[in-house]
């Protein structure tokens, strides 16, 4: 494929949330190692000591608009016209739309207003509106109404669509979007990152989560079963929630008298993830069978994977499609603590089979790369630009 130039407009800055690090960033480098140019537009929300500023991370240049001026809804106007005016700056070939929402989505539809003939990709890799993160986070109701309206419209206006998932590919479907449209781009591992598989001890289990995966009661009943077996078991629990979950969860543990069996190091830097995820011997990945998890594509399974870690959680959605059941790890129906914790200890009283699944679980994640999903990409920018 020729050289494009290619922008993409993300819809928040680089920290602290993960799309940009773990999606945009990833697949920009794989596309520059291609032989693309990329930049990525983001705005400073979250992050308002970045405003301003352009940095180059490997080799794309992230830059973040200043923080608005004006208040309210204008401000809401003047970001995303900030946006647009910063993404063509660059001419590019066309624009790349990270999550169909929010300031970067509406500067993706003023772009098809005022210059139709640069094409739009729009890509999905969450279902943000009714039955997703609409349903998880405390928008006003006026900002659910909108991320309702542009997951809906802006897939149907852009020239292709990317999706992270099977469940979010048969969505856009049925929002009308043509099949030779939409493109299935799932997350991939960056191995750069990620340590040397290392002999650990099965005995310390790792939780990666933002904690509105699954039930916390479920969670504690699966530590009380493994505990129960197996005194010598420690979970280590990396991440925060949106309301504190981690709080309750150490309120149930000590309620349930396994507290001494939990170590929480809450949210952590990206740098410092590795070491944590190579003290750890198994990881736990529970997943309950709700729309939001069958629609997104976790970054975080793929890092646990890249690790050397085997995986045991539940088969929901995209994790069937890098987790196989005694090769890599072990997946179980949802919401069932006795089966979850059943298969953990059973990974854990064969050392061979578990041995065996670390170096699968690395080995997996090798098929997995950023550099594996440029094609995908190509192919959804060729259909865009034709």
């Amino acid at each position: 494929m020729q050289s494009l130039r290619i922008a993409m407009l993300a819809p928040f800055g680089i920290t602290p949330k993960g799309t940009l690090l773990a999606r945009m960033l990833p697949l920009a480098n794989a596309l520059v190692r291609a032989g693309h140019s990329v930049q990525i537009i983001a705005p400073p929300i979250h992050n308002p000591q970045d405003a301003g500023t352009t940095v180059v991370h490997d080799r794309v240049p992230v830059t973040h608009t200043q923080t608005p001026t004006w208040p309210s809804v204008a401000g809401v106007a003047q970001q995303s016209l900030a946006l647009w005016r910063s993404a063509i700056t660059t001419t590019p070939d066309l624009i790349h739309l990270f999550k169909p929402k929010g300031q970067a989505g509406l500067a993706a539809h003023y772009g098809r207003i005022v210059a139709p003939r640069i094409p739009l990709v729009v890509d999905c890799d969450d279902r943000e509106g009714r039955g997703g993160w609409n349903d998880q986070l405390a928008y006003p109701a006026s900002a659910k109404a909108l991320f309702d309206w542009q997951e809906a419209r802006l897939p149907q206006i852009a020239q292709s669509v990317t999706v992270a998932s099977r469940t979010l590919e048969g969505l856009v479907w049925a929002q009308g979007v043509a099949r030779m449209r939409v493109f299935y781009i799932p997350n991939a591992a960056d191995l750069g990152q990620a340590p040397a598989p290392v002999l650990r001890t099965p005995t310390r289990l790792l939780l990666y989560t933002r904690f509105w995966e699954f039930r916390l009661d479920d969670l504690i009943a699966t530590m009380q079963h493994i505990v129960s077996a197996r005194p010598d078991i420690q979970l280590t629990v990396i991440g925060s929630g949106e309301h504190g979950e981690e709080h309750q969860l150490l309120e149930l543990a000590q309620t349930a008298g396994i507290a001494r069996h939990f170590e929480f190091r809450g949210w952590m830097q990206p740098h410092d993830i590795p070491a944590a995820l190579a003290d750890a011997g198994i990881a736990l990945v529970p997943v309950d069978d709700t729309l939001i998890n069958r629609a997104r594509c976790s970054a975080k399974l793929l890092e646990l994977l890249a690790a050397g870690l085997p995986v045991v959680g539940n088969d929901v959605g995209e994790m069937r499609t890098f987790v196989h059941t005694g090769v890599n790890g072990i997946l179980t129906p949802p919401r069932q603590p006795q089966a979850l914790a059943d298969a953990v200890l059973a990974l854990m009283a064969d050392q061979s089979r578990w041995h065996a699944m670390q170096r699968a679980a690395y080995l997996s994640a090798q098929q997995h790369t950023w550099d594996s999903r440029v094609s995908a990409a190509e192919a959804a920018y060729t259909v865009a630009l034709h």
